[in-house]
């Protein structure tokens, strides 16, 4: 197991249930951190990501989101607990996340010049056990790249452990022709359809943003 706190907890965490965060990514704790959230503790699931035969990217990008918050949640009882899984899919392909250079570079090749499609699976866990599910889909364009200009993004090593070997808060921005749907759904967690989950399952993150605002202003 393998269970971190949360560096400090937010300014109304006291008036919120606990949020348990079922993923190590930095990028999904700085988009929390974008909306006023900081987990109470990092707790990631870490279980076998490998698609399933003939299974597809959203449907693959749902069934880990469920099981990350189902295995944690089962470790923090009375805790809202929030899983998500991004996966790039190339038609009916699911690339694979680059943890090495040769990774990269195929993925790379392969989305160069066409459109591919970004699906974030996001699974909520309330603190009194109610489940929420979403898939959310963006899809990204790449201009054309050329051999050197791939080979020059490798040794950046930007694509370290991203899914389709790339991040697009990071320098492959640089390759986007054209986006739709959410940017946060890209980087990985999209914040729309998130708070929309978590302020179901009380954790307000607008109103707990506007109560640390007058909480400051009365002190």
């Amino acid at each position: 197991m393998n269970i971190r706190a949360a560096a400090s907890p937010d300014i109304s965490g006291k008036d919120r249930p606990r949020l348990i965060l079922a993923s190590g990514s930095p990028r999904r704790r700085e988009l929390l951190a974008q909306i006023g959230l900081v987990p109470d503790m990092i707790d990631p699931a870490d279980i076998d990501e490998t698609p399933l035969k003939d299974e597809l990217p959203p449907a693959h990008a749902t069934r880990l989101s469920r099981e990350k918050a189902a295995i944690v949640a089962a470790r923090h009882a009375g805790a809202v607990v929030l899983a998500a899984d991004t996966v790039v899919g190339l038609g009916r392909r699911i690339l694979p996340k680059a943890d090495d250079a040769d990774t990269a570079r195929r993925c790379l090749a392969l989305l160069q010049g066409r459109r591919h499609r970004v699906y974030t699976g996001v699974a909520l866990v309330g603190a009194d056990g109610r489940c929420w599910n979403r898939v959310v889909e963006s899809q990204v364009i790449f201009r054309t790249l050329s051999p050197a200009e791939i080979d020059q993004y490798i040794a950046t090593g930007d694509w370290k452990g991203k899914a389709g070997g790339y991040a697009i808060q990071g320098l492959a921005s640089l390759f986007v022709r054209q986006m739709g749907g959410s940017y946060s759904n890209v980087v990985g967690l999209p914040l729309t359809e998130v708070s929309g989950m978590l302020r179901a399952a009380g954790i307000d993150a607008l109103a707990l943003a506007a109560a640390a605002v007058r909480t400051s202003v009365a002190d």
